[in-house]
């Protein structure tokens, strides 16, 4: 019974890797009249590394969840092909990290068996995070506006916030594990609501805030908004307080329009959200070349290598389509049909993940899957719903489909975490129970 969820997996993975070397080979087919081998290589490559990350769960993790991996298949072919459709060198470049990520998953799964060490040193996790954002904040590069990348030796660059989202959501885990009971029936002398004392919520108040304010600093409002979102996620699961979310939602409220009254570049992007056909040509660019390509899309799409989202001098027709504007490439060339299939596909890993962390039988174990969980939905929600204009653009990275090898590498280890979770919760259950759910 321990390896029928790897043969499950297993079963799930090989029409993943189709479905991955189809749409590779359909953006080839349409790039020249003669057959194009050169997504071969890197489709083999591809399948290669989840083929070993197969195999290190059947010896590491036998129980742990057998749809993550293949969900994750789909999601990662379909974005390396959007990928080299817009530019083959940078496929290449993505094939790599996608190596690299798989080495860090398999080294998550083997040197990791059980998630709840990391509970141990979840302050010196925290503080490795907000170590990471200083480091960015002393010597990182400016572009775009942003101070998010760190230059390395060869022109290549790594964006540190990545990790510390994972670093800053384990330190939340390990803090809420042990104070959820003080935070869930707080001091009611403080306050109506019964707010908290403040030896109990100062310390995670105090890390996150200055999470936040390194972020703000770096002048990066998506990566802000992405651990305020998981902060208020992982508070709910842990007190299943209400009145946490309310007052932490009205605090957002607050700081945004603080926030867009004083920096012109958050005004700019809200104000091209709201009006984006009032300067087509400027502030409103992008998402109104977004917005076309959407729409140019129709129901079934005009096929993979077919839209019009590359000149013939190679200019994008929308600014920064491998990395921001991914999901307005996928869905201009696989129509509504693709867009809702890929919606769904990230629903389903979500889905996933709620279910790895219901499922587990303790306190920081739950807490950890639910936040990455988290995490993994809020990106997901921020960049597509800026690109159907349904918030503001934000910048953050489309998991496993966005190029840039930072957000790749880092949505693996995180993935691996979730599956040792699930692993380990499963290996402590009874055979009997653990056989009533197969």
């Amino acid at each position: 019974m321990t390896q029928g969820r790897r043969w499950r997996e297993l079963g799930f993975l090989l029409p993943a890797a189709a479905l991955g070397a189809l749409a590779a080979g359909s953006v080839a087919a349409s790039r020249t009249d003669e057959l194009d081998l050169t997504p071969l290589p890197g489709a083999l490559v591809i399948l290669a590394v989840f083929l070993v990350m197969h195999m290190v769960l059947r010896v590491r993790a036998p129980l742990a969840d057998p749809y993550v991996l293949p969900i994750v298949g789909v999601i990662s072919g379909i974005g390396l092909a959007a990928v080299y459709r817009v530019d083959p060198s940078l496929a290449q470049d993505q094939v790599i990290w996608f190596a690299i990520g798989g080495a860090v998953f398999v080294g998550v799964i083997a040197l990791l068996p059980d998630p709840r060490v990391l509970q141990s040193y979840r302050y010196l996790i925290g503080l490795g995070g907000v170590a990471l954002l200083l480091i960015t904040m002393a010597f990182g590069t400016t572009i775009n506006g942003a101070k998010l990348w760190i230059e390395l030796p060869g022109g290549q660059t790594v964006q540190l916030g990545e990790v510390a989202k994972v670093l800053i959501v384990i330190f939340i885990a390990g803090y809420l594990r042990d104070k959820r009971e003080v935070l869930a029936i707080p001091d009611r002398s403080i306050g109506r609501i019964g707010l908290p004392a403040a030896r109990h919520f100062g310390p995670v108040v105090v890390l996150v805030a200055l999470a936040l304010a390194l972020v703000v600093v770096l002048n990066d409002f998506g990566t802000a908004l992405l651990f305020f979102g998981a902060f208020l996620a992982m508070l709910y699961m842990a007190t299943g307080r209400i009145a946490y979310v309310g007052a932490g939602t009205a605090l957002f409220a607050a700081g945004s329009a603080v926030v867009y009254a004083a920096v012109p570049r958050v005004r700019d992007r809200v104000d091209a959200w709201l009006h984006p056909f009032d300067d087509p040509e400027g502030r409103g660019f992008q998402l109104v070349q977004s917005l076309y390509a959407l729409a140019d899309g129709g129901i079934g799409g005009r096929g993979l290598g077919k839209a019009f989202l590359v000149g013939e001098d190679g200019q994008r027709v929308i600014p920064a389509l491998e990395t921001d504007f991914i999901f307005s490439a996928v869905a201009s060339e696989l129509g509504y049909i693709g867009g809702v299939a890929v919606l769904l596909s990230f629903l389903l890993l979500m889905q996933r993940g709620f279910v790895i962390s219901s499922e587990a039988n303790d306190g920081f174990s739950k807490l950890l899957a639910g936040g990455l969980t988290a995490v993994l939905a809020l990106q997901t929600l921020l960049i597509v719903g800026g690109v159907v204009r349904l918030v503001p653009l934000t910048g953050v990275t489309l998991p496993f489909m966005s190029y840039g090898g930072s957000s790749v590498v880092t949505n693996f280890g995180l993935i691996a975490l979730l599956l040792a979770v699930s692993h380990r919760s499963r290996a402590g259950v009874p055979v009997r129970r653990r056989r009533g759910r197969e």
